[in-house]
């Protein structure tokens, strides 16, 4: 039998099982569970916590340095976003830090930021209740690349009996989940640069669909070292800039590519109901989720932008809002060539003439590109915006590019009322994911 809902031109999402497509934007969001964030932790270039983190990122402080993982004379590039002052043995003794891969120790310690600021507790009542999802683009490469060298050095008796499970991805989401005893879904997504958007978009999916009432979200990278630093160099992907005052500049005429970073973001999200039910604070609410492929190159986006204006307007429609509903763009902005020009006409295709209204920025100006882990730290930022109600600026835009012609706050933060906020992540493989984060409104709807 027909659904009533669908002879009325709106799919029925209770009845049915099924939503559809909004006519428009600005028309009230379908039947959903709303989602909203009660926690946030944060290991970046700029800080590791959230507060250090955001008030360095917010006054243009510059986290990208000289490398000092590794000897510098190994790889062309000499630059990166390190994390800083990052003492795995003293936050989780020596001998559990040596059994995690540094992407497993980011990933850790950004979810025990989250989890305490959320304070939600995990116990046999609900640990079926709460699940994770941390992604990682590249996953334990420093566990792969010692294991590779005791190999090459020791033969067979030179690998460790963990040095599997330390490479996988999925250590992240795995480690956590085990220290934490959350047995709801787990999960790792791998998505390249849109690893951490795709996680924090699904596990809101998981909520909604009542698999979860909780969720520990976020992406975590750790990849600089030699391989990754010079295979991303040879694929001219990265700046030949050894000047870390001008090497990541997005959307500026000379920019001539990324800077690597590494850190982790990590998110709690709840259903609605659940949150207010144990008196949690609200950071913000999850908006909308839109994602696509773009399935046109290994590495570069497509010049029109196409896909990644899908994932905005998709994103959009999964809000229930109109473009001029968006006060904030925090952009994927890498500093590439053609990322950024293929971003801005992205915005422009989706947006409209509201795009040139709209500030947008550029975060990996000061913390360099985290791979995997960036859309992570960035969904933080946002939410960040929304609360502080400022823009983070993007530093060292000196000349803007003449195709780049959005609003991209140049080198000082603006201040700015922000009800909505918008995070775009696109990765190698065509990858695009859109997250949109708004201000908590007490409504009565849950």
């Amino acid at each position: 039998m027909a659904c009533k809902a669908t002879e009325a031109a709106t799919w029925c999402y209770n009845e049915c099982g099924v939503i559809a497509p909004a006519k428009s934007g600005s028309e009230e969001r379908l039947d959903k569970t709303r989602v909203v964030i009660t926690g946030m932790g944060i290991v970046c270039p700029t800080g590791n916590n959230v507060a250090d983190a955001w008030s360095n990122t917010a006054a243009g402080v510059n986290g990208i340095g000289f490398i000092s993982r590794y000897d510098r004379a190994l790889t062309q590039n000499q630059l990166a976003g390190e994390v800083k002052q990052f003492d795995p043995n003293s936050l989780f003794g020596r001998k559990e830090a040596r059994r995690m891969d540094r992407v497993a120790q980011f990933a850790l310690e950004a979810s025990r930021q989250a989890i305490d600021t959320s304070g939600l507790t995990i116990n046999a009542d609900n640990m079926y209740d709460v699940g994770c999802i941390i992604g990682s683009g590249v996953g334990g490469i420093n566990s792969f690349v010692e294991a590779q060298q005791s190999i090459d050095t020791r033969g067979h008796r030179g690998i460790k009996p963990l040095a599997i499970p330390k490479i996988l991805s999925d250590s992240c989401s795995g480690t956590v989940s085990m220290v934490y005893n959350l047995r709801g879904p787990n999960h790792c997504i791998v998505t390249a640069c849109a690893s951490g958007n795709n996680s924090i978009g699904e596990a809101m999916h998981i909520i909604r669909r009542g698999d979860a009432k909780a969720m520990v979200a976020g992406a975590s990278e750790a990849a600089i070292v030699p391989l990754c630093v010079a295979g991303f160099n040879n694929m001219t992907a990265l700046s030949r800039n050894d000047d870390p005052a001008t090497a990541s500049r997005p959307f500026d005429l000379n920019r001539d590519g990324f800077v690597p970073g590494e850190g982790a973001g990590v998110l709690v999200l709840e259903a609605l109901d659940h949150a207010l039910a144990r008196g949690a604070k609200i950071y913000a609410e999850l908006m909308g989720y839109g994602h696509t492929s773009d399935a046109y190159h290994i590495t570069a986006p497509m010049e029109t932008g196409e896909g990644a204006a899908k994932a905005v307007e998709f994103a959009l429609r999964d809000a229930g809002l109109a473009p001029e509903d968006i006060d904030y763009i925090n952009a994927h902005g890498t500093s590439t060539p053609l990322n950024d020009a293929a971003e801005t006409n992205a915005l422009k295709r989706a947006l409209g003439e509201i795009a040139y209204n709209i500030p947008v920025s550029s975060t990996k100006s000061m913390t360099g590109h985290l791979l995997g882990g960036g859309a992570a730290i960035e969904a933080i930022f946002c939410i960040m915006a929304i609360r502080e109600g400022f823009v983070p600026p993007t530093i060292h835009l000196e000349e803007p590019d003449p195709v780049c012609d959005l609003n991209y706050v140049p080198k000082v933060g603006i201040r700015h009322q922000i009800r909505n906020a918008m995070s775009n992540a696109f990765g190698f493989g065509g990858h695009n994911a859109v997250v949109i984060f708004g201000e908590y409104q007490d409504n009565g709807n849950l």
